[in-house]
Order: structure tokens, then C-alpha cells, then sequence
């Protein structure tokens, strides 16, 4: 206990060290700076930082330009040149996210862990839609026709009326896709289904305030974030949540002490562990699991048993998201009930 109590002391310590001399980047959206629809361990970096740095930026909507204006919600002026400029450029991926990045972190080796702080989250455009595909989404005997609705987002109050006398909350609003290049033997992948590397998780619970622990596959790690989400519940069962552009600042922390097989992730109140798999009950099944390898990890004085026991009576166990191919449940476990040394 004495050799880890000094192990944290001394990453702590470099933490405070590499936080001190550490620099803001921004990086803006743009043909040059986005990767539409895809993670890909051969994708050049659009910005190049140490650990410790932070990063603002911003994200592009997976909506076209042309059916914004179509819609008449808001004016044209609404939509950002950076946006229009994406897409006349850029042909669309095997997936649909337009993603920031990928910011390489001078460092991060295949094995490492790289911690990423989310400081900040705001809304950054006026618009946002929702969109129901055919035969895609939870309900896919059901809804046969595509459907699509663009709303004008009040980003004063931070509400938008999504049907007459609907109204919902923007105040926490998250990036649903933040993730790093997969094992080279991948290729390109589709930004659509989570994995390994993290990606489309599509979790409403890591907005500002969150952190996520991602195991890296590439030298470099190469980052990238998109998929803004203005509002969404667990589920996301019509394949979308309130689409739209945010601005973020993040801290990228290179973690040699960390060893990760899947993605975790804490807020202030709790910690995340999740199960991935294209089964619901399989996707519960790993994220219980994560849970007792968690808190046997974290709390060595308990065993298996008493895990399995705290994840039934104090874990919440919630359905993130059934609409990305590959389903999610993470586990939230409060940290407020360890109350031992």
C-alpha cells in the first residue's frame, strides 16, 4: 500500500508539473480539420499537443446545409460557412458523424491510457434536428417512411421546442461521438457502432464535469470528437437526440500507470464502466462484469462476491444507447457509498 500511496503522490505530482507549462489550443472545423464519418489509425493529425495541453473546438452537425435552409426554422445565416464548406467537400464516410480532429498527443503509445477532461461543453449554432430513418432506430418494423425535423434552438433559456407545447432542456449538452484510432489492422472504421476505441457511445452522462479514461492503439492516440448532442435520454431509440454543433475545451493526459481493455470513465459522483456488444442482454452481461473487475480493482479489501453484491444493491445499470449497431449499458457506481479507508 505504501509502494502505491508514493506511486500516486509521484503521478500527481507530474501531473501539477505538465499542467503548469501546459498550453490552450484551438482548433476549428474544417475540410482540413474534420474526418467525415470514420476513425483510421493512417488519418493525419489535425493538431499535434503535449500531454497536459487543453484544446477548444468546435463540432460540425451531421445535417446538409441545403435541408436546414429547406426547413425554414432559421435563417440561412444560421448555419456556419465552416459547416457548407464540409459539405461540398468532403464525400460522406461509412458512417455519418463529422468529427473534429484527430489531435495527436505527444506521448500516448499503443497500451497507454489517454485521460480526457471534458472542462467545458456549450451550444455552438441555433439549429438542431432530429431525424428518424427507415427501418433503422429501436421501432424498425414500425417506422418505414424517413422523418426529420429541424428546431430552433434558444440558446439564451437553452430550451427548444421540439412539438407545439413540448419543450425541452439544453443544459446538458454532450459530444455523443469522443474516441481514438482503432488497432491498425482495423483500417478505417464507421463512426457509427462504439468499440474499443471508444467512439459513438452516445452517453448523456459525459457532458462538462466528466472524464473519460480511453486505452490508446496508435502512437499519437489520435482524438477526434463530434456528434453534438443538444438533448438526448438513454435509449436514443429513434436512431438521433437534438443534433447540433457545440464548442468544447478538453485536457489530454497521457496515463502510463493506467492499463485499460474497454473505456471508463468518472463524473464527480460517480464511476462509469460500460458493456458493448449488438445483444442488449450481452452488453449487460460485460458491464456487470466491468463492474466487479472495477471494484475489486479499485477496493483490493473486496472480493468477487461482495462486487457482485454492491452491483445489485447500489449500481444503476442504464440502456446509453440501442441505435449505433453495437448496443450499450454502462454502470454507474456512486462513489459516496465507499466510505472505508
Amino acid at each position: 500500500m505504501r509502494n502505491q500511496s508514493v506511486s500516486l503522490v509521484l503521478f500527481s505530482s507530474l501531473v501539477l508539473a505538465a499542467a503548469a507549462g501546459a498550453a490552450d489550443h484551438t482548433l476549428m472545423p474544417s475540410p482540413t480539420t474534420v474526418q467525415r464519418g470514420y476513425f483510421d489509425a493512417a488519418q493525419k493529425p489535425a493538431l499535434t499537443i503535449n500531454s497536459g495541453d487543453t484544446v477548444t473546438f468546435e463540432t460540425a452537425t451531421q445535417i446538409d446545409p441545403s435541408e436546414v435552409d429547406a426547413s425554414g426554422a432559421v435563417p440561412a445565416s444560421a448555419v456556419p460557412q465552416y459547416v457548407r464548406d464540409i459539405f461540398h467537400e468532403l464525400p460522406r464516410g461509412p458512417g455519418p458523424h463529422v468529427l473534429t480532429g484527430p489531435i495527436y498527443v505527444n506521448g500516448a503509445e499503443p497500451g497507454d491510457v489517454l485521460e480526457v477532461r471534458i472542462l467545458q461543453v456549450d451550444l455552438a449554432h441555433d439549429y438542431g434536428y432530429n431525424v428518424i430513418r427507415p427501418y433503422a432506430g429501436l421501432l424498425v418494423e414500425d417506422f418505414t417512411s424517413s422523418w426529420q425535423r429541424v428546431f430552433k434552438l434558444n440558446r439564451a433559456s437553452k430550451t427548444a421546442e421540439v412539438a407545439p407545447g413540448v419543450v425541452v432542456s439544453l443544459n446538458r449538452p454532450f459530444f455523443g461521438t469522443m474516441g481514438v484510432a482503432p488497432p491498425p489492422p482495423l483500417g478505417r472504421i464507421s463512426s457509427g457502432p462504439p468499440g474499443i476505441h471508444a467512439g459513438n457511445l452516445d452517453n448523456k452522462d459525459l457532458g462538462a464535469g466528466a472524464t473519460l479514461y480511453i486505452p490508446v492503439h496508435v502512437k499519437g492516440a489520435l482524438f477526434s470528437a463530434g456528434d453534438g448532442h443538444a438533448s438526448q435520454g438513454h435509449g436514443e431509440i429513434n436512431v438521433s437526440a437534438i443534433e447540433t454543433g457545440l464548442r468544447g475545451k478538453m485536457q489530454f493526459i497521457v496515463r502510463k500507470d493506467m492499463k485499460l481493455t474497454w473505456t471508463r470513465a468518472e463524473t464527480a459522483n460517480h464511476w462509469i464502466v460500460m458493456g458493448l456488444s449488438n445483444d442488449l442482454d450481452k452488453a449487460m452481461v460485460l458491464a456487470a462484469r466491468e463492474t466487479i473487475k472495477f471494484i475489486t480493482e479499485r477496493f483490493p479489501r473486496l472480493s468477487k462476491e461482495e462486487a457482485y453484491m454492491i452491483g445489485s444493491v447500489a449500481v444503476d445499470f442504464e440502456v446509453t444507447q440501442v441505435v449505433n449497431g453495437t448496443i450499450g449499458i454502462h454502470a454507474m457506481i456512486p462513489k459516496a457509498i465507499f466510505v472505508g479507508r
